[in-house]
């Protein structure tokens, strides 16, 4: 990272979360607060949990249960020297937990084991009424299955979410070999930055990439790549953002977006943000707060009012559009 005065750069070097004395419960409250950090915006994920006990009286930091239906297991580790030195490898503890996640196969039981008791941890950040934190998990939890169509498909998979400001290679080489035979699980890079007193986080999504070689340890060779390498090209499918969409022409500055299912409304605006009440916002800053979820799939849940589509259906019609006419050419 680089920060400018007039004409002249100047490099800012990262650090690492213990030269800041930032614990791992520092970072677990970021995350928890704002975990469309290490999420797409197609996609929607709601925090349910966070360091839930298991019966072997191992606590996993944070748990939540994405659009999918799927509940997700987000493990914690400050720096590298924190994975190293660890007894056990950091994936085979998330393993663990995500292993007895897998025996929950009813919302009642989720929210009776572990979202009850997160939002009576949290209740001032709920509003409650006459309901017990049972009664408003379960009316949540269903609520967010519901609207997601993933009912019928409750936690019939579990997801495994990776973080740390840097990972060792045998890590990495693990998490790949895992994702290569159908475990999911991802590993997120969360670099922190300091200039003056303000503290920034580059996050960058490590596994899966399409291309797994260039993770696994050679058993025969001690000199390990820790990143993919330059003669190998990794891509990764990354769907275009409303910034393109406005350059395309499908959406213009000025048009109305409504919170599907919902009459809340924005007006887009020419950076892709919404203004809502005189407000500007992100649209999933605005659609977060609309639902009460922890991530939203921007994309699925606002609504192009002058069309009625979602801009999910907006994209998509256009790609396949231009996907016939280059094929005809």
């Amino acid at each position: 990272m680089y920060s400018i005065k007039g004409k002249q750069a100047a490099r800012i070097e990262p650090v690492t979360f213990s030269e800041l004395n930032m614990t791992e419960n520092d970072i677990e409250e970021i995350l928890r607060n704002s975990i469309d950090m290490i999420c797409d915006e197609e996609e929607s994920m709601l925090i349910v949990g966070r360091q839930v006990r298991n019966e072997k009286n191992g606590r996993s930091d944070l748990t939540a249960v994405d659009n999918n239906g799927n509940i997700v297991l987000i493990e914690i580790k400050r720096d590298r020297k924190d994975i190293e030195h660890r007894k056990e490898a950091f994936e085979f503890q998330a393993i663990r937990y995500a292993a007895s996640y897998a025996t929950i196969d009813k919302t009642d039981d989720l929210v009776k084991k572990v979202y009850a008791p997160y939002i009576e941890k949290y209740r001032s950040e709920f509003e409650l009424g006459e309901l017990t934190s049972f009664e408003l998990g379960i009316r949540k939890l269903n609520e967010f299955l519901q609207v997601n169509d993933a009912q019928k498909n409750f936690n019939e998979k579990q997801r495994i979410i990776l973080v740390a400001s840097d990972f060792d290679e045998q890590t990495l080489s693990a998490v790949a070999w895992l994702n290569s035979n159908n475990v999911d699980m991802s590993c997120f890079r969360l670099t922190p930055y300091k200039l003056n007193e303000d503290l920034f986080f580059y996050v960058e999504k490590l596994l899966p990439v399409t291309n797994y070689d260039d993770y696994y340890v050679n058993l025969m060779d001690k000199s390990v790549m820790t990143t993919v390498t330059g003669d190998k090209k990794i891509t990764r499918r990354s769907l275009p953002k409303i910034d393109l969409m406005l350059e395309w022409g499908v959406v213009k500055e000025g048009d109305i977006i409504v919170a599907k299912g919902r009459e809340d409304e924005g007006r887009l605006l020419s950076n892709g943000n919404v203004t809502v009440n005189g407000e500007e916002k992100s649209m999933q800053a605005w659609l977060k707060e609309i639902y009460g979820w922890s991530s939203v799939q921007t994309y699925v849940f606002a609504v192009h009012k002058e069309t009625g589509k979602t801009l999910s259906q907006i994209r998509e019609e256009y790609m396949a559009q231009k996907e016939t006419e280059n094929t005809e050419i």
